[in-house]
């Protein structure tokens, strides 16, 4: 996801849902294939959350690393946030918070 993406309204909060969805859309079905197939419900439910489980991790697979590059972006802004702060703290002006920055950027 790009950051013209995460700008435009993307980002963490809408990657959640297509992470998820494929979840929560085997973990509605698998019970009542179970029951269809005639087991009863109680012996075939824990059957049908494992395998709901199972299905889950396999189909959303693909969606893992967009997750993982939505749930970084906050982060990296977060930690940004925390390095200003403390410098701050520390009485540091804003061209050595600059300087700082730099050099750890580039080492």
């Amino acid at each position: 996801m790009s950051q013209q993406q995460q700008q435009r309204g993307g980002g963490l909060p809408a990657a959640v849902p297509f992470y998820r969805g494929p979840g929560v859309a085997f973990l509605a079905v698998s019970p009542l294939a179970v029951f269809v197939a005639g087991f009863p419900l109680r012996f075939g439910l824990m059957p049908a959350l494992l395998l709901s489980l199972s299905l889950s991790l396999v189909f959303s697979r693909a969606l893992r690393p967009s997750l993982s590059f939505a749930a970084a972006g906050p982060a990296s802004r977060r930690c940004a946030e925390r390095a200003r702060l403390r410098a701050s703290l520390r009485g540091e002006t804003q061209e050595q918070q600059a300087r700082q920055e730099g050099a750890d950027h580039a080492g």
